[in-house]
């Protein structure tokens, strides 16, 4: 350490929540950060693999010479590689162990609230490597935090866009308590533990200032942004207990069996020792949205499932237009409108069939293909179906059903989805 009082410190996982932010407070305090991350960027980043780096001799020559080791990565699900026990286990004992033999002064564990008696694997997995780190001769700190709110976290972001709907699915949860807790009074804990000078091992339930229902929690996000008293329906347990089984074939599905298990225990604790650290309360969840962030956060929260939902009805429209000219409608009578407008015979069948595999191939392309060129491309084909088709057969521009004035409100959703596709993305 600098006699400044400057420390060297790695902080793994980086670029996660967590370790973003705390990274950011750090250099803002004057510490010399070294970033780990699996692909380095600048000057300080040092490569990290917690898919492979299980050994000592991986972690010494990148702990040599830190005053502080913190380890905050962390997966909510197993994809590929990445498996629970590789990185909350495996990979964090062999950075502790290292840590331990290489002199650093403290590290600091960002583990998980539910640890130290959770059944899950993702649970397991952490307090495994909790364990690891209380046997080691060496000053440590492990934080237990529950769900992380922060305005750019992956969490945050569902849950906003769940509060945000105009009708909220709630699984039925029982007595399930839920304690999310700011990022910024993570970091500050965080902070305070690289700053202790205790020698021995210890640990804080890293939580917010109350305990709250799930329906809370998401009625706290809706007032935030600022949105009127929500309608709610509740989802059965079988329901989501068969929903969790179903999407976990899903890749990189949220929901898990263990996920929903996870759920169902809650996640919460007495926030007094949190309070005692941090010497002021931690925050409630009332105060984690601003009135200056509300109207942005309720815009993106929206755009989150109105673009799918318009996404998916043009998929709709397209693919049930091509069943309904293939299977449907009498091919006689469809036949018969091509001759409305100079087409008959062999022409016909191919201008028939031909536009229903545009019909189809429009469809899945809704549902697959990203690039703003398609809602282009849609949008011309429909100016030129009802241009042709008032040329040809004006009488269905008054017909009462309006099959042409309809073609209005579609360009308008292929405007919406054309001009809103960036933000969709991200």
């Amino acid at each position: 350490m600098a006699t400044d009082g400057r420390l060297r410190i790695l902080v793994c996982g980086a670029t996660g929540l967590i370790g973003r932010a705390l990274c950011a407070r750090l250099e803002a305090s004057g510490h010399e950060v070294f970033r780990g991350m699996r692909t380095p960027i600048f000057a300080n980043d040092i490569a990290i693999d917690y898919t492979s780096d299980f050994s000592v001799e991986d972690w010494l020559p990148r702990v040599k010479g830190m005053d502080v080791v913190v380890n905050a990565v962390g997966i909510i699900v197993e994809t590929g590689a990445n498996r629970f026990d590789a990185i909350h286990h495996r990979a964090p004992a062999a950075l502790f162990r290292a840590s331990a033999e290489a002199g650093v002064t403290r590290i600091v564990q960002v583990s998980a609230l539910g640890a130290i008696d959770g059944d899950t694997p993702y649970f397991q997995s952490k307090r495994a490597a909790d364990d690891v780190l209380r046997q080691l001769p060496v000053s440590s700190r492990i934080l237990y935090p529950s769900l992380v709110y922060a305005e750019d976290g992956d969490s945050a972001r569902m849950f906003r866009t769940l509060a945000s709907l105009p009708l909220i699915p709630v699984p039925a949860l029982g007595d399930a308590k839920f304690q999310p807790v700011h990022v910024d009074d993570v970091v500050d804990a965080a902070m305070l533990a690289i700053a202790s000078s205790t020698a021995s091992a210890s640990s804080i339930d890293v939580v917010g200032l109350h305990p709250v229902s799930y329906r809370a929690m998401l009625d706290a996000y809706r007032a935030g942004m600022q949105f009127p008293p929500a309608r709610w329906i509740t989802i059965p347990r079988p329901v989501m207990t068969i929903a969790a089984r179903v999407a976990g074939f899903v890749p990189g599905s949220k929901l898990t069996t263990d996920n929903w298990r996870m759920l169902q225990y809650g996640c919460h604790a007495d926030a007094a020792p949190m309070t005692q650290t941090l010497g002021r309360p931690p925050l409630a969840i009332d105060q984690f949205i601003s009135r200056n962030d509300a109207p942005a956060l309720r815009q993106h929260a929206m755009a989150a499932w109105r673009l799918p939902m318009l996404r998916a009805v043009m998929a709709m429209i397209w693919l049930a237009t091509a069943f309904v000219t293939l299977f449907a409608y009498p091919i006689a009578d469809s036949l018969a409108m091509l001759h409305a407008v100079g087409l008959d015979g062999t022409l016909a069948t191919v201008a028939l069939y031909g536009a229903v595999g545009v019909d189809a191939a429009m469809g899945m392309a809704c549902l697959f293909y990203r690039g703003r060129g398609l809602w282009a491309l849609q949008a011309a084909i429909v100016l030129g179906y009802s241009l042709v088709i008032a040329i040809a057969m004006p009488e269905f521009l008054w017909h009462p059903f309006g099959p042409v004035l309809k073609n209005l409100p579609i360009l308008a959703i292929l405007l919406i989805l054309y001009t809103e596709q960036p933000s969709w993305n991200t």
